[in-house]
Formats: C-alpha cells, structure tokens, sequence
C-alpha cells in the first residue's frame, strides 16, 4: 500500500505532514487547537473571520484569532468578496504571525452568502483569482483558498476554480466534495476532488468531505491522488484523529481508549477551556464540548443532561469525574494508543 501521508509544502513552508484540522465556526477555538495540537496535525486553523470586521479591527474578530505559538503551524481563514481590502487583510495575518492565509470560497450558510461571500464566490470565479492574487503579492506567507464543488449540481466548477486559484499564486486549493445547495446533507463527491487534481498542475490539492476515520482518510486519497486532507467534524470529540490517519496509514488498526482514559482526555480539554474563559463561559463551551466526545458513548445521554443542567462548573466537574466510564466506552490494546497518552 502506497504510503499517503508525507510532508506538504506550501511555497516556502514546509508542513510535517499533510494532515490539516479546518477551521469551524463556534468550534476551532483557542482551546480546541491547544487540545488538537497534542496529537501533531501539520497544521489547524482559527474560526473564520470576515475581512470588513478585521479591516476595522473588530475587538471579536481578534478575539476569534487570539493564539499563541503551538507546536503545530497556526493558519488563519477570511472571508469576503471585497478585492480592495484583500493587501490590507494579507498584511494584518501576517503580523499577527500566522503561518498560513486561506481565503473561504465555501462557507454555505446564508449570512455569509448573501452578500457574495464565502461559496457565494463560487459565482464569480475570476474574482477568487483577484483576490487570491492581491493577497498572495502582498504577503510573504502561503496563500491557499477552500471552495465547494459548485453552487449546486449544475454549477460545477472546482477544477475551473483550481486553475485560477494555481494563475493567481495560491500554494494550495482545498476541495469540499459537497455543492453549496447540499450544505451538510448527503454525501460527498470526492470525485470532484479527483477532478481538481488533474486540472492541477503545481498547486496542492486538498481533500475534504465526510473524513471520520483514519479508513475514510485513506480512501479519498486512493480514491482522488490528492496531496493532503482536511478534517473538519471528523476532529469533534476526537483530536487524536490526525494519529488514527497516521496508524491506517502504516497498516495498524484504528484504535480507541479505556474509559478513564476516555475520561481524562475530556478533562484536559476542559483544563484549556478554563485556563482560557471565565468559569460561566467555560461551563457552557463545556456543555457544548462535551457533546462531541460523549456522542459515540453506550449510555451517556444521563451524562449530557447532568452537564447541560449543571449550575455551576464544579457541578459539571463533578458529573465527569464520577462517571462510569468504563462501562461506557470499549477498550483495544494498541501500542500507538499508549504512545498517544503519553505524550498528552
């Protein structure tokens, strides 16, 4: 089996792998990163940001970009369709020292779209290279932009988009296999991936869409030859999904952890989130975490509830340490699992 996960290069940056975590709105938070970075993905990114709010310096906006140095590269993600605050925007990601600039051509949700932003751009392909373009010629930084496959499923034009994106000097081009219309729904069409691919000539191609597994990751790269993935609600409730990748990717099983190992990661998550928000932010960032690592549970819907009912953080607390975890989650024995939790 051919081995897919390697370095990635951007321009003058070299990634470690080509293992990416996506920015979420409402989810890739400060803590989040902390807690994705223990498990060595090349790169995360913040929340998206829109560049009319940065270009005022919008004091929300840079909270959402609030990072510090990790052991993985920071990428920040903009959006809007507005060439002539693209330099402007370039400028003020650099200095805050990201490793990485992406513009969102993807993002579906009406808000952003109404005004042409976001997977609205995918209507107006030429105006993704100019802003590609203004961005890149004024920062030293790679330069990358993510995209849908199309508007809907008779507007597809993501390997016309990655040609203009490789003229315009992006480093790379992630590809959702969704169209704008399909949102969340359905399935993915990594076959508009493969698709990009061909059409690309010396841009990088990133695969995106329904990435659960460390399987899934391999099979859209069997299935698309793209240069790297980019995991985007695969990453909720499991930050160690970059090392599944890397396990499936050296023929090993996946694996899984014990329930007080299970048990532990969830509170070093909610030890970032303190350190980081007041006691009453961070007791509803946890209602809202806890979600995520207790979905695949047998039985921990009482749990959910305790922590959502929860008064106090102490009480939530209280609620995680006290639980039958163990009867909760399976445990296998892997050698990479003990590898992963002594490093955390």
């Amino acid at each position: 089996m051919k081995k897919r996960i390697v370095p990635l290069k951007l321009g003058n940056l070299t990634l470690p792998s080509n293992i990416i975590y996506a920015p979420l709105a409402g989810c890739s938070d400060h803590p989040f990163r902390q807690m994705a970075a223990l498990f060595n993905p090349s790169l995360v990114f913040c929340e998206m940001v829109k560049m009319d709010a940065l270009a005022r310096h919008d004091a929300h906006t840079y909270r959402l970009l609030d990072f510090a140095k990790l052991s993985v590269k920071t990428g920040a993600q903009i959006c809007g369709s507005k060439p002539e605050l693209a330099s402007t925007c370039a400028q003020i990601i650099e200095d805050l020292g990201f490793d990485v600039l992406d513009l969102n051509c993807g993002c579906p949700v009406d808000k952003v779209t109404k005004d042409g932003s976001g997977s609205g751009m995918l209507k107006n392909p030429h105006l993704i290279g100019e802003i590609l373009y203004l961005m890149q010629k004024n920062t030293d930084i790679p330069v990358t932009v993510k995209i849908r496959a199309g508007w809907d499923d008779d507007n597809i034009n993501a390997a016309e988009i990655t040609k203009i994106a490789e003229q315009a000097g992006a480093k790379a081009i992630t590809i959702h296999g969704r169209t704008r219309m399909q949102r969340y729904k359905g399935f993915a069409n990594w076959d508009h991936i493969k698709a990009c691919k061909e059409a690309a000539t010396s841009i990088k191609v990133i695969g995106n869409g329904d990435i659960f597994d460390g399987h899934a990751a391999q099979r859209i790269f069997e299935q698309t030859d793209c240069d790297g993935v980019l995991i985007s609600r695969g990453t909720l409730g499991q930050p160690w999904i970059a090392k599944e990748i890397e396990a499936v990717d050296r023929g090993e099983n996946p694996f899984c952890f014990t329930g007080s190992e299970y048990r532990d990661l969830i509170l070093k998550h909610l030890s970032f989130i303190i350190a980081y928000q007041n006691d009453r932010r961070a007791l509803i960032d946890l209602r809202r975490v806890a979600c995520w690592y207790l979905k695949k549970g047998v039985g921990t819907k009482k749990l959910r509830i305790g922590i959502n009912q929860a008064k106090t953080l102490e009480d939530a607390i209280c609620l995680i340490r006290e639980y039958d975890f163990e009867n909760a989650f399976y445990t296998t024995d892997l050698d990479e699992k003990q590898k992963i939790l002594q490093s955390v």
